[in-house]
Protein backbone atom coordinates (compact mmCIF):
# COMPACT_ATOMS: atom_id res chain seq x y z
CA UNK A 1 0.00 0.00 0.00
CA UNK A 2 0.81 3.70 -0.44
CA UNK A 3 0.51 6.15 1.50
CA UNK A 4 -1.66 9.24 0.48
CA UNK A 5 -2.95 12.38 1.43
CA UNK A 6 -5.00 14.83 0.27
CA UNK A 7 -4.49 18.81 0.25
CA UNK A 8 -7.43 20.74 -0.52
CA UNK A 9 -10.89 19.67 0.49
CA UNK A 10 -13.48 21.41 -0.74
CA UNK A 11 -16.22 20.16 -3.36
CA UNK A 12 -13.39 18.30 -5.79
CA UNK A 13 -11.20 17.38 -2.76
CA UNK A 14 -13.92 15.47 -0.98
CA UNK A 15 -14.95 13.60 -4.10
CA UNK A 16 -10.85 12.50 -4.34
CA UNK A 17 -11.11 11.52 -0.70
CA UNK A 18 -14.16 9.45 -1.05
CA UNK A 19 -12.65 7.49 -4.28
CA UNK A 20 -9.26 6.76 -2.44
CA UNK A 21 -11.01 5.35 0.39
CA UNK A 22 -12.35 2.79 -2.35
CA UNK A 23 -8.78 2.36 -3.56
CA UNK A 24 -7.60 -0.78 -1.52
CA UNK A 25 -3.60 -0.18 -2.76
CA UNK A 26 -3.76 3.36 -0.76
CA UNK A 27 -3.90 3.99 2.27
CA UNK A 28 -5.34 7.48 3.19
CA UNK A 29 -3.47 8.94 6.03
CA UNK A 30 -5.46 12.48 6.14
CA UNK A 31 -5.66 15.81 4.61
CA UNK A 32 -5.41 19.23 4.84
CA UNK A 33 -7.78 21.95 4.09
CA UNK A 34 -7.11 25.69 4.96
CA UNK A 35 -10.70 26.46 6.51
CA UNK A 36 -11.15 25.09 9.95
CA UNK A 37 -14.58 24.74 9.55
CA UNK A 38 -14.39 22.23 6.22
CA UNK A 39 -11.41 20.21 8.02
CA UNK A 40 -14.04 19.74 11.16
CA UNK A 41 -16.98 18.51 8.82
CA UNK A 42 -14.64 16.50 6.62
CA UNK A 43 -12.75 14.91 9.24
CA UNK A 44 -16.40 13.51 10.96
CA UNK A 45 -17.38 12.63 7.38
CA UNK A 46 -15.01 10.67 6.60
CA UNK A 47 -13.28 9.51 9.61
CA UNK A 48 -9.63 10.62 8.42
CA UNK A 49 -7.89 12.98 10.44
CA UNK A 50 -7.20 16.72 9.44
CA UNK A 51 -3.47 17.78 9.53
CA UNK A 52 -2.36 21.18 10.49
CA UNK A 53 -0.28 21.99 7.78
CA UNK A 54 0.70 21.15 4.71
CA UNK A 55 4.39 20.19 5.33
CA UNK A 56 3.07 17.87 8.29
CA UNK A 57 0.79 16.36 5.79
CA UNK A 58 3.76 16.15 3.25
CA UNK A 59 5.87 14.43 5.76
CA UNK A 60 3.50 11.97 6.96
CA UNK A 61 2.65 10.67 3.14
CA UNK A 62 4.67 9.03 -0.39
CA UNK A 63 1.85 10.37 -2.54
CA UNK A 64 0.42 13.92 -2.16
CA UNK A 65 -3.27 14.60 -4.30
CA UNK A 66 -3.45 18.13 -4.90
CA UNK A 67 -6.93 19.68 -4.94
CA UNK A 68 -6.49 23.10 -3.92
CA UNK A 69 -7.34 26.31 -6.08
CA UNK A 70 -4.94 26.66 -9.03
CA UNK A 71 -3.02 29.55 -7.22
CA UNK A 72 -2.14 27.89 -4.58
CA UNK A 73 -0.93 24.23 -7.05
CA UNK A 74 2.70 25.05 -8.01
CA UNK A 75 3.72 26.24 -4.00
CA UNK A 76 2.03 22.80 -2.77
CA UNK A 77 3.56 20.49 -5.69
CA UNK A 78 7.03 22.45 -5.42
CA UNK A 79 6.87 21.36 -1.53
CA UNK A 80 5.89 18.10 -2.19
CA UNK A 81 8.89 17.14 -4.85
CA UNK A 82 11.25 18.40 -3.23
CA UNK A 83 10.88 16.03 -0.42
CA UNK A 84 10.43 13.33 -3.34
CA UNK A 85 6.73 12.74 -3.05
CA UNK A 86 4.48 11.37 -5.72
CA UNK A 87 2.06 14.00 -6.83
CA UNK A 88 -1.66 14.27 -8.70
CA UNK A 89 -2.24 17.61 -9.30
CA UNK A 90 -5.61 18.41 -10.68
CA UNK A 91 -5.97 20.62 -14.07
CA UNK A 92 -4.92 23.44 -14.61
CA UNK A 93 -1.58 21.94 -13.14
CA UNK A 94 -0.56 25.46 -12.27
CA UNK A 95 -1.46 28.99 -12.89
CA UNK A 96 0.76 29.94 -16.49
CA UNK A 97 3.25 28.29 -18.48
CA UNK A 98 6.39 29.36 -16.71
CA UNK A 99 5.50 28.01 -13.34
CA UNK A 100 4.80 24.64 -15.19
CA UNK A 101 8.21 24.79 -17.08
CA UNK A 102 9.92 25.22 -13.29
CA UNK A 103 7.53 22.65 -12.07
CA UNK A 104 8.44 20.04 -14.88
CA UNK A 105 12.45 20.40 -14.11
CA UNK A 106 11.90 20.33 -10.20
CA UNK A 107 10.16 16.95 -10.60
CA UNK A 108 13.06 15.54 -13.23
CA UNK A 109 15.78 16.15 -10.29
CA UNK A 110 13.13 14.40 -7.55
CA UNK A 111 12.61 11.67 -10.22
CA UNK A 112 8.92 11.30 -9.12
CA UNK A 113 5.94 10.54 -10.76
CA UNK A 114 3.24 13.24 -11.60
CA UNK A 115 0.61 13.18 -12.87
CA UNK A 116 -2.34 15.90 -13.71
CA UNK A 117 -5.73 15.74 -13.47
CA UNK A 118 -7.57 16.02 -16.92
CA UNK A 119 -10.17 13.80 -15.62
CA UNK A 120 -12.11 13.35 -19.42
CA UNK A 121 -9.13 11.00 -20.57
CA UNK A 122 -11.03 8.49 -18.12
CA UNK A 123 -14.54 9.24 -19.31
CA UNK A 124 -16.00 5.95 -20.03
CA UNK A 125 -17.56 7.48 -23.47
CA UNK A 126 -14.14 8.32 -24.02
CA UNK A 127 -11.94 5.04 -23.23
CA UNK A 128 -15.04 3.20 -25.61
CA UNK A 129 -14.47 6.00 -28.39
CA UNK A 130 -10.61 5.97 -28.54
CA UNK A 131 -10.16 2.62 -30.47
CA UNK A 132 -12.17 3.82 -33.33
CA UNK A 133 -10.24 7.36 -32.95
CA UNK A 134 -7.80 7.09 -36.27
CA UNK A 135 -6.02 10.29 -37.51
CA UNK A 136 -9.19 12.69 -37.30
CA UNK A 137 -8.82 15.55 -39.93
CA UNK A 138 -11.48 17.83 -38.45
CA UNK A 139 -12.40 18.06 -34.78
CA UNK A 140 -15.53 20.20 -33.12
CA UNK A 141 -16.22 20.10 -29.25
CA UNK A 142 -18.86 22.34 -27.38
CA UNK A 143 -18.46 22.40 -23.16
CA UNK A 144 -20.90 24.41 -22.29
CA UNK A 145 -22.12 24.77 -18.52
CA UNK A 146 -24.88 27.21 -16.61
CA UNK A 147 -23.90 30.30 -14.74
CA UNK A 148 -21.95 29.12 -11.26
CA UNK A 149 -19.74 31.83 -9.53
CA UNK A 150 -17.21 29.04 -8.84
CA UNK A 151 -14.55 29.06 -10.97
CA UNK A 152 -15.14 32.65 -12.75
CA UNK A 153 -12.35 34.16 -11.42
CA UNK A 154 -10.13 32.91 -14.19
CA UNK A 155 -11.59 32.69 -17.88
CA UNK A 156 -13.75 29.84 -19.34
CA UNK A 157 -10.40 28.56 -21.29
CA UNK A 158 -8.72 27.55 -17.87
CA UNK A 159 -12.09 26.66 -16.16
CA UNK A 160 -13.60 24.74 -19.22
CA UNK A 161 -11.99 24.55 -22.44
CA UNK A 162 -8.86 23.32 -21.38
CA UNK A 163 -10.57 19.66 -20.81
CA UNK A 164 -11.23 19.61 -24.07
CA UNK A 165 -7.63 21.05 -25.27
CA UNK A 166 -6.49 18.24 -23.56
CA UNK A 167 -8.50 15.58 -25.51
CA UNK A 168 -7.92 17.29 -28.58
CA UNK A 169 -3.59 17.38 -28.38
CA UNK A 170 -3.78 13.70 -26.83
CA UNK A 171 -5.72 12.28 -30.10
CA UNK A 172 -3.97 14.91 -32.53
CA UNK A 173 0.02 13.69 -33.26
CA UNK A 174 0.89 16.58 -35.06
CA UNK A 175 2.58 19.98 -33.75
CA UNK A 176 -0.04 23.18 -33.69
CA UNK A 177 0.77 25.44 -36.89
CA UNK A 178 -1.73 28.68 -35.90
CA UNK A 179 -4.25 29.40 -33.30
CA UNK A 180 -6.92 31.86 -33.32
CA UNK A 181 -9.83 33.11 -30.96
CA UNK A 182 -12.61 35.19 -29.89
CA UNK A 183 -14.72 35.68 -26.69
CA UNK A 184 -16.71 37.54 -24.33
CA UNK A 185 -16.19 38.66 -20.90
CA UNK A 186 -20.25 38.99 -20.06
CA UNK A 187 -21.10 38.38 -16.47
CA UNK A 188 -17.30 38.26 -15.16
CA UNK A 189 -14.13 40.48 -15.32
CA UNK A 190 -12.81 37.38 -17.63
CA UNK A 191 -13.89 35.69 -20.83
CA UNK A 192 -17.25 33.88 -20.20
CA UNK A 193 -17.66 32.05 -23.61
CA UNK A 194 -15.00 31.60 -26.21
CA UNK A 195 -14.55 29.90 -29.18
CA UNK A 196 -10.96 28.80 -30.67
CA UNK A 197 -9.56 27.12 -33.64
CA UNK A 198 -6.65 25.13 -33.33
CA UNK A 199 -4.90 24.26 -36.82
CA UNK A 200 -2.19 21.32 -37.13
CA UNK A 201 0.91 21.23 -39.55
CA UNK A 202 -0.96 17.86 -40.74
CA UNK A 203 -3.87 19.45 -41.71
CA UNK A 204 -6.42 19.17 -39.15
CA UNK A 205 -8.29 21.97 -37.47
CA UNK A 206 -9.99 21.81 -34.13
CA UNK A 207 -12.92 24.31 -33.79
CA UNK A 208 -13.55 24.21 -29.66
CA UNK A 209 -16.40 26.35 -28.30
CA UNK A 210 -16.72 27.06 -24.26
CA UNK A 211 -19.76 28.65 -22.48
CA UNK A 212 -20.72 28.73 -18.36
CA UNK A 213 -23.23 31.36 -19.18
CA UNK A 214 -25.67 28.70 -20.57
CA UNK A 215 -29.51 27.69 -20.60
CA UNK A 216 -27.90 23.99 -20.32
CA UNK A 217 -25.02 21.69 -20.15
CA UNK A 218 -23.41 20.10 -22.66
CA UNK A 219 -20.27 18.45 -23.25
CA UNK A 220 -20.00 16.96 -26.43
CA UNK A 221 -17.01 15.99 -29.23
CA UNK A 222 -17.19 15.04 -32.73
CA UNK A 223 -14.87 14.08 -34.69
CA UNK A 224 -14.36 13.23 -38.40
CA UNK A 225 -11.83 10.95 -40.03
CA UNK A 226 -11.75 9.19 -43.44
CA UNK A 227 -14.65 7.11 -43.79
CA UNK A 228 -15.71 7.74 -40.10
CA UNK A 229 -17.78 10.01 -37.46
CA UNK A 230 -17.18 9.72 -34.05
CA UNK A 231 -19.62 11.79 -31.77
CA UNK A 232 -18.55 11.43 -27.83
CA UNK A 233 -21.31 12.64 -25.05
CA UNK A 234 -18.97 13.26 -22.06
CA UNK A 235 -22.09 14.48 -20.07
CA UNK A 236 -24.07 11.53 -21.06
CA UNK A 237 -21.35 8.82 -21.18
CA UNK A 238 -22.71 7.98 -24.63
CA UNK A 239 -20.87 6.95 -28.10
CA UNK A 240 -22.32 7.04 -31.93
CA UNK A 241 -20.25 6.36 -34.35
CA UNK A 242 -20.55 6.20 -38.21
CA UNK A 243 -18.12 4.12 -40.48
CA UNK A 244 -18.03 3.50 -43.78
CA UNK A 245 -16.92 0.86 -45.96
CA UNK A 246 -16.43 -0.70 -49.66
CA UNK A 247 -19.24 -2.73 -50.71
CA UNK A 248 -20.70 -4.89 -53.46
CA UNK A 249 -23.78 -3.68 -53.84
CA UNK A 250 -24.57 -6.97 -56.09
CA UNK A 251 -24.11 -8.82 -52.78
CA UNK A 252 -25.85 -6.64 -50.02
CA UNK A 253 -27.95 -7.48 -47.87
CA UNK A 254 -31.36 -5.87 -47.92
CA UNK A 255 -31.32 -3.93 -45.16
CA UNK A 256 -27.72 -2.65 -45.99
CA UNK A 257 -27.49 0.81 -46.20
CA UNK A 258 -25.47 1.18 -49.27
CA UNK A 259 -25.24 4.95 -50.57
CA UNK A 260 -23.19 4.81 -54.76
CA UNK A 261 -20.58 7.43 -54.81
CA UNK A 262 -21.30 7.90 -58.55
CA UNK A 263 -19.07 8.23 -61.43
CA UNK A 264 -17.42 4.82 -61.35
CA UNK A 265 -16.04 5.49 -57.61
CA UNK A 266 -18.02 2.21 -56.25
CA UNK A 267 -20.31 1.74 -53.37
CA UNK A 268 -20.01 2.44 -49.60
CA UNK A 269 -21.88 0.87 -46.97
CA UNK A 270 -22.73 3.10 -43.78
CA UNK A 271 -23.05 1.02 -40.38
CA UNK A 272 -24.15 2.63 -37.11
CA UNK A 273 -22.12 1.33 -33.86
CA UNK A 274 -22.55 1.67 -29.79
CA UNK A 275 -19.52 0.73 -28.53
CA UNK A 276 -20.34 -1.18 -24.72
CA UNK A 277 -19.27 1.99 -22.44
CA UNK A 278 -17.39 0.60 -19.16
CA UNK A 279 -19.36 1.12 -15.79
CA UNK A 280 -16.12 3.33 -14.00
CA UNK A 281 -15.95 6.49 -11.87
CA UNK A 282 -13.77 8.45 -14.20
CA UNK A 283 -11.99 10.26 -10.62
CA UNK A 284 -11.51 6.92 -9.19
CA UNK A 285 -9.68 5.45 -12.43
CA UNK A 286 -7.56 8.22 -12.58
CA UNK A 287 -6.47 7.57 -9.28
CA UNK A 288 -6.14 4.03 -9.28
CA UNK A 289 -3.92 4.48 -13.01
CA UNK A 290 -1.61 6.80 -10.96
CA UNK A 291 -1.11 4.09 -8.53
CA UNK A 292 -0.43 1.70 -10.96
CA UNK A 293 2.26 4.36 -12.81
CA UNK A 294 3.44 4.26 -9.37
CA UNK A 295 4.08 1.02 -8.46
CA UNK A 296 5.41 -0.28 -12.23
CA UNK A 297 7.63 2.29 -12.83
CA UNK A 298 5.63 3.65 -16.10
CA UNK A 299 4.55 6.85 -17.09
CA UNK A 300 1.62 8.15 -15.83
CA UNK A 301 -1.56 8.21 -18.57
CA UNK A 302 -1.39 11.76 -18.06
CA UNK A 303 2.20 13.30 -18.03
CA UNK A 304 3.37 17.11 -16.19
CA UNK A 305 4.30 17.77 -20.12
CA UNK A 306 0.66 17.02 -21.23
CA UNK A 307 -0.46 19.22 -18.17
CA UNK A 308 1.88 21.67 -19.65
CA UNK A 309 1.10 21.50 -23.72
CA UNK A 310 -3.00 22.20 -22.39
CA UNK A 311 -1.77 25.24 -20.15
CA UNK A 312 0.23 26.51 -22.58
CA UNK A 313 -2.31 26.52 -25.46
CA UNK A 314 -5.17 27.95 -23.20
CA UNK A 315 -2.95 30.75 -22.78
CA UNK A 316 -2.02 31.13 -26.49
CA UNK A 317 -5.90 31.37 -26.97
CA UNK A 318 -6.25 33.77 -23.90
CA UNK A 319 -3.62 35.58 -25.78
CA UNK A 320 -5.46 35.72 -28.74
CA UNK A 321 -8.67 36.93 -27.09
CA UNK A 322 -6.88 39.97 -25.44
CA UNK A 323 -5.36 41.17 -28.59
CA UNK A 324 -8.91 40.94 -30.19
CA UNK A 325 -11.56 42.32 -27.02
Amino acid sequence: MLKIGVLGAGHLGKIHIKCIKQIPEFELIGFYDASSTVCEAVSSEFGIPAFSSVEELVDAVEVVDIVTPTISHFECASLSLKKYRHVFIEKPIVTTPDQARELIEIAREANVKVQVGHVERFNPAFIAAQPFLDKPMFIETHRLAQFNPRGTDVPVILDLMIHDIDIVLSVVKANIRKVSASGVAVVSDTPDICNARIEFDNGCVANLTASRISMKNMRKSRFFQKDAYIAVNFLKKEVEIIRMRDVNPDTAGPLDMVIDLGENKGSKQIMFDKPVIPDINAIQTELFSFYQAIANDTTPSVTIEDGYNALAVAYEIIDKLTINM
